[in-house]
C-alpha cells in the first residue's frame, strides 16, 4: 500500500508521519505539502503513485481537491484531524498519528 502524507508546509506532521510508517511492512510512504511554499509540494507523480492519501486537516483535502480534482477521482482521502501545534517528531503527535492511522489503514 503506497500512503501520501499530507500537511501545508510538510515541515513537521507529514515528515513525522513518513519517518514513522516508512519501515512498517506492506506500506511505502512519502509526504507533501498543500503550500507552494511547502518542502516538498504535492505533485501530481504523487498522487499517481499513491494508493491512500491521509490530510492532517480538512482544508488539506479541500486544497488537494481543488488543485488536482480530476487526478483524485478515483483516490481515497482520509483527514485526520491533527492540527499544526506539534514540532517534528514531537511525542504529542506521535501518538496522534499511531492512533488515527492505526485506525484508518488497520495496521496492527
Amino acid at each position: 500500500m503506497n500512503v501520501l502524507f499530507v500537511c501545508s508546509r510538510n515541515q513537521w506532521r507529514s515528515p513525522t508521519a513518513e519517518r514513522m510508517f516508512r519501515r512498517h511492512p506492506g506500506m511505502a510512504v512519502r509526504s507533501g505539502g498543500t503550500s507552494p511554499n511547502a518542502r516538498h509540494p504535492v505533485n501530481a507523480g504523487d498522487l499517481a503513485w499513491c494508493d491512500v492519501i491521509c490530510v492532517m486537516e480538512e482544508k488539506h483535502k479541500s486544497r488537494l481537491r481543488a488543485q488536482f480534482g480530476r487526478l483524485l477521482e478515483h483516490k481515497t482521502i482520509h483527514v485526520l484531524d491533527i492540527p499544526d501545534d506539534y514540532q517534528f517528531m514531537q511525542p504529542e503527535l506521535v501518538e496522534q498519528l499511531e492512533a488515527s492511522v492505526a485506525a484508518i489503514l488497520g495496521l496492527d
